[in-house]
């Protein structure tokens, strides 16, 4: 798989699971609809369909090199729909998240 593929995959796969969570984050903390609760679970449910195309293998792998993927767009959500400001510690940590992932996902691996 090409690394603009994986790269896709998870940036799909982190807006399904962070929008989801965030959807029932929305219905249970701020008193929306029932119906945004719903849409959260599909929307989570799509996640794991997302993350199941990876060309990995090891289900492992990919979850762990996708919690780093999960770190930066969460950030990222929060600044877009929530007016969240990350400090720089924020920042450093989601690039350090996202180092790992590029270790994890792309390093050279005996066959």
């Amino acid at each position: 798989m090409s690394i603009a593929k994986t790269i896709i995959l998870f940036a799909l796969a982190a807006v399904a699971e962070i929008g989801g969570a965030w959807l029932i984050w929305q219905a249970v903390r701020e008193d929306k609809s029932w119906w945004w609760a719903a849409l959260g679970v599909m929307a989570l449910g799509a996640y794991g369909f997302i993350a199941a195309q990876q060309a990995d293998a090891n289900f492992g792998r990919v979850l762990a090199a996708y919690g780093g993927v999960f770190i930066a767009g969460s950030l990222i959500w929060g600044m877009v729909f929530d007016k969240f400001s990350p400090d720089r510690w924020d920042v450093i940590g989601a690039l350090i998240a996202l180092l790992g992932v590029s270790v994890i996902m792309f390093a050279p691996r005996a066959a």
